[in-house]
């Protein structure tokens, strides 16, 4: 999948996987977000090695073959070897202008900020979007700080112009807050992988933030 067939303002439900939270198993849970009409998917996993990471990427990348975008959560590595639409860098990981030069124009790469400032700076280095972290306190990222609140989203609204992905706390009580501080969308780990209907979960968020960005395009 090209990058420049893709528009990232309008993403959609930003869907994460969790092999620690999760009830059925990571693959499960990226088809029932399929199913669910989600159309970005993001892989982390900090628990399995090289090798039984990249295998089951692989087996992820043919689930959303035509249907979802795939990202790698840090690993620009195991991004490479399974030719995957990009990856998502935290503030410890590779330097975003060393993971373009390693991936390519054509791939997709996020950053997670913490502020404005290193919103500004992962626009000014070539992110294709931020994640905005963490908005509301969490529990799914033990290093993810202390939360920021929806000002994050709003002060990062106001500095950048790529689209911002709301991380941290989400679930579907904060969702319509979120998305009306200027949020282009949002992820919810533990508010859909570790309910039984993780679909039925996906597709509230899915219908939701739809509703905010059917009128969004290619500018903020």
């Amino acid at each position: 999948m090209l990058k420049s067939h893709i528009n990232l303002y309008r993403m959609g439900f930003y869907f994460i996987t969790d092999s620690l939270l999760t009830k059925k198993g990571v693959e499960e849970d990226v088809k029932d977000a399929l199913q669910a009409g989600v159309k970005i998917i993001q892989y982390r996993e900090k628990n399995k090695n090289a090798r039984k990471m990249l295998e089951e990427v692989l087996r992820i990348k043919h689930l959303c073959k035509g249907k979802a975008v795939f990202l790698i959560n840090d690993r620009v590595d195991i991004a490479l070897a399974a030719d995957v639409d990009g990856v998502h860098l935290g503030q410890e990981d590779l330097p975003c202008p060393v993971a373009r030069m390693l991936l390519g124009e054509q791939k997709i790469i996020g950053v997670t900020v913490h502020n404005t400032e290193e919103a500004i700076k992962a626009e000014k280095e070539g992110a294709d979007y931020i994640g905005a972290s963490p908005i509301f306190e969490t529990q799914t990222k033990k290093d993810a700080g202390r939360q920021a609140g929806l000002q994050l989203i709003k002060d990062v609204r106001a500095k950048v112009r790529i689209p911002i992905v709301a991380i941290g706390g989400i679930n579907l009580e904060n969702i319509v807050s979120v998305m009306e501080a200027g949020a282009h969308t949002a992820c919810a780990i533990s508010a859909v992988i570790s309910e039984e209907k993780t679909q039925e979960e996906c597709r509230k968020f899915v219908e939701i933030i739809d509703k905010f960005t059917k009128n969004f395009d290619r500018q903020p």
